[in-house]
């Protein structure tokens, strides 16, 4: 199936009442606000908060934030261009990302880059990307040894930014700089992640051990961008690839787009969809790990499909299960599990009054495991998104790529290669935990695994 297949829902309207103000959560301390809690336990936070109604007020330090916990209110913040990439996430995201990339971008400026990298991502351009996706996905089985541990978050990285690398800006990234990216992610996504929730300014501006080590990362991460774009200049070659259309793209006025736009692109292609393709490959070996149904069922439809044959391109649309294991794990452990909106003009959001420049929070997360929109919400179910089952589920309860002109244009391209990595590596082995595996989710901008690791053991 696609997730966006499932079954419309009438979006909820403000009724002719007054309209009201929504309700505070409970648990809020003085002056830090909500913030202790979302950092303590934001995940039973998030979900807890449909107890309180469609939308919630929050306090984050000094601002008021609205929490929004329905699939039909989500869908109307992404589709109404009433509510702006903005709030919390996005700024703290604009270390990263710049403001001037496809992420943190808005208006006209936004709908030009989508135009300039949209090519890429189209259906007939996918199968361009089929033999590099094929080689690293297999490369990746092809790197373990029997009985090994594996290490799931590097080699998670490794895959994703490599395949990311090599289809989109055509370059040789060895394993060194896969090594450097992930490493770099991962401390600049927990400390974005702490920035957002309690928002200190000044205080992180400090030298404190955790904020030297944040700036060494993001620095880094900069620098790696600027290598990526160097070297291209350098070397004279113009692929028919991403990187060549950002070099080769103009502005509204005709003239070549900045330097910095063109980083803040890169950084915007490279960083974010390789930290949410690793995420979910990390999750998605840790669900062959924990249900050996499941991954032996992807081995022999990969058998079947195949004819015994290693897994390629040209199978991906013929390994129904495979891929619905991948949607699946994606509802239960969805990457980016929390997003932000700003309020352009006083409005009314499920009869709520909701004022001009408020921040709005949702969670993928506590939406996709909803009990009001999925029977047995919590159990691993990849059979739930066949075709005679998924038209049960509301619209917008299951949207791990967004929708509207911020859906993610990679979308088809991440599930090609989530799919044709789970095929790749159940075909060949079956996983079991390792001593010192930590398989419980640690919490930043993005959700995987603490120290997920697995030992492969041949069929």
């Amino acid at each position: 199936m696609t997730v966006e297949s499932a079954r419309p829902q009438s979006p909820a309207t403000p009724g002719t009442s007054v309209l009201r103000e929504p309700p505070l959560a409970r648990g809020a301390w003085p002056v830090l606000g909500h913030g202790p809690r979302l950092v303590r336990d934001p995940l039973a936070f998030m979900s807890a908060l449909r107890d309180h109604g469609d939308v919630v007020r929050l306090r984050l330090g000094p601002k008021t934030v609205y929490a929004v916990t329905t699939p039909e209110l989500t869908g109307a913040l992404a589709l109404d261009p009433g509510f702006t990439i903005a709030g919390p996430l996005w700024e703290s995201l604009e270390g990263l990302l710049g403001k001037e990339g496809v992420a943190t971008a808005n208006g006209p400026r936004h709908r030009r880059q989508r135009r300039t990298i949209q090519p890429a991502f189209r259906l007939d351009a996918i199968p361009g990307y089929g033999p590099v996706m094929e080689e690293e996905a297999h490369a990746l089985t092809e790197r373990w040894r029997p009985g090994e541990t594996i290490d799931c978050t590097s080699e998670s990285f490794r895959v994703a930014v490599r395949i990311a690398a090599r289809c989109l800006l055509r370059g040789d990234f060895m394993d060194e700089r896969a090594e450097r990216l992930s490493t770099d992610l991962a401390t600049v996504f927990r400390g974005m992640y702490r920035r957002m929730v309690i928002p200190l300014g000044p205080l992180y501006r400090l030298p404190f051990p955790a904020n030297r080590e944040f700036n060494r990362a993001l620095a880094d991460l900069h620098l790696l961008v600027d290598e990526i774009v160097a070297e291209r200049r350098a070397s004279g070659q113009r692929p028919d690839d991403l990187l060549t259309a950002l070099l080769e793209a103009k502005d509204d006025n005709g003239d070549p787009i900045g330097e910095q736009e063109i980083h803040d692109q890169v950084v915007a292609i490279l960083t974010p969809g390789s930290e949410t393709v690793a995420s979910t490959v990390m999750w998605l070996l840790q669900v062959l790990a924990e249900h050996p149904e499941h991954a032996e069922k992807v081995r022999t439809e990969v058998e079947s499909v195949t004819g015994g044959r290693p897994v390629g391109f040209e199978h991906v649309r013929s390994l129904r299960h495979t891929n619905n294991v991948v949607v699946e794990a994606m509802r239960l452990r969805p990457a980016v599990w929390i997003l932000t909106r700003r309020v352009v003009t006083d409005t009314a959001l499920g009869g709520y009054r909701i004022p001009a420049g408020a921040d709005i929070v949702y969670s993928p997360y506590a939406i996709q495991r909803d009990p009001r929109s999925y029977d047995r919400h919590l159990d691993f179910d990849p059979d739930r998104w066949l075709p005679e089952r998924s038209g049960t589920v509301p619209k917008y309860a299951m949207s791990p790529f967004s929708v509207g002109n911020r859906k993610c244009p990679s979308d088809h391209f991440s599930m090609t290669q989530l799919s044709l990595i789970t095929a790749a590596v159940s075909a060949k082995y079956r996983f079991e935990p390792a001593d010192g595996s930590d398989d419980t989710t640690r919490v930043g901008i993005t959700l995987r695994p603490h120290n997920l690791l697995l030992r492969a053991r041949p069929w």
